[in-house]
């Protein structure tokens, strides 16, 4: 399984916040702007708790079984590659919401913050990037947590060049 890179992570972030910002200025000329839902940020946070205490826990469990303490949990392999894969799915998508409201909030920025519930708007939009920003550290840290060792594919013997 490949890493994450945090550079498509953010060409994803921009990408859909430019797409974003000018879907935004298109569907505010023929009518009025979609909201930005509450939950939005909530439910990001939410799955960046459950990101991070997965981590954790993992952490602690690895952390045991290294220091083979009597009782400790192993890790089942299964279990930690589909941690992983829910890791990156999360960070892609919360790229991909992030930079959609991203995109969303700096039009509202721009436009008309003098309207109550544009104003709004703009604030779920700002906490729901930070809350996609979130997601993505915690993703990226459940993908360190458990990163495997390199392998060493060269004989004690041999000469390092």
């Amino acid at each position: 399984m490949k890493q994450l890179r945090p550079a498509v992570l953010a060409g994803i972030f921009v990408v859909a916040g430019v797409l974003s910002w000018a879907g935004a200025r298109l569907w505010n000329a023929y009518g009025t702007l979609p909201g930005v839902p509450l939950a939005a940020p909530i439910v990001l946070a939410v799955i960046a708790v459950v990101l991070l205490a997965t981590a954790l826990s993992l952490r602690a469990r690895l952390r045991a079984q290294r220091e083979r303490r009597p009782g400790a949990k192993g890790v089942q392999p299964l279990m930690a590659a589909r941690a992983v894969v829910f890791g990156q799915a999360s960070a892609l998508v919360a790229a991909l919401v992030a930079g959609m409201y991203g995109g969303v909030g700096v039009f509202l920025l721009m436009d008309s913050l003098e309207v109550a519930a544009r104003r709004d708007q703009a604030w779920y939009a700002g906490f729901s990037v930070l809350a996609g920003a979130a997601v993505i550290a915690a993703a990226l840290f459940l993908e360190h947590v458990l990163k495997l060792p390199e392998d060493d594919d060269t004989p004690e013997g041999a000469a390092r060049a």
